[in-house]
């Protein structure tokens, strides 16, 4: 089994994001979001050719989480950034600085989404979070950094 990466090993950890840049990705990362699902509501309904059967509209939301999770989860394993955080600079790792795994990224997610559908409780929790954490990044073990700008 091969030893987990650091982000970097020659520098020391970055400074943990502040509450406004991470809601300020957040609602960017909504905004980029839009297109994806649309694709991807757009393939549902061209295979299927149907979402109005109650069955069918559970599938067609269930496969715009999958895919969702899967956009989140690939781009927080490969690099720690999704299109919304490297444009704020933010970087998702460990406690410890580790790169993210794929099951710690999809229990992020799943946790996330879990948070949301619960009226945003898992985004409300930054405000009584001694570290000013969101709940999914709590009991993931993940924390979101700021990233040194590219000169």
């Amino acid at each position: 089994m091969s030893q987990p990466q650091r982000i970097s090993s020659a520098v020391p950890l970055p400074v943990l994001a502040g509450l406004p840049v991470r809601v300020a990705s957040l609602v960017y990362e909504a905004i980029l979001l839009v297109p994806l699902l649309f694709i991807g509501g757009w393939l549902f309904l061209a295979f299927t050719h149907d979402a109005s059967s109650p069955g069918m509209r559970a599938a067609f939301r269930a496969w715009l989480l999958v895919l969702a999770g899967g956009y989140f989860t690939y781009c927080w394993v490969v690099s720690g950034q999704t299109l919304a955080m490297k444009t704020w600079r933010l970087r998702l790792a460990m406690r410890d600085g580790h790169k993210v795994s794929w099951r710690r990224a999809a229990a992020r997610y799943v946790l996330a989404v879990a948070g949301l559908a619960l009226f945003g409780a898992g985004l409300l929790w930054v405000l009584i979070d001694p570290q000013r954490q969101f709940l999914h990044d709590r009991l993931a073990g993940t924390r979101l950094f700021r990233t040194r700008c590219a000169r």
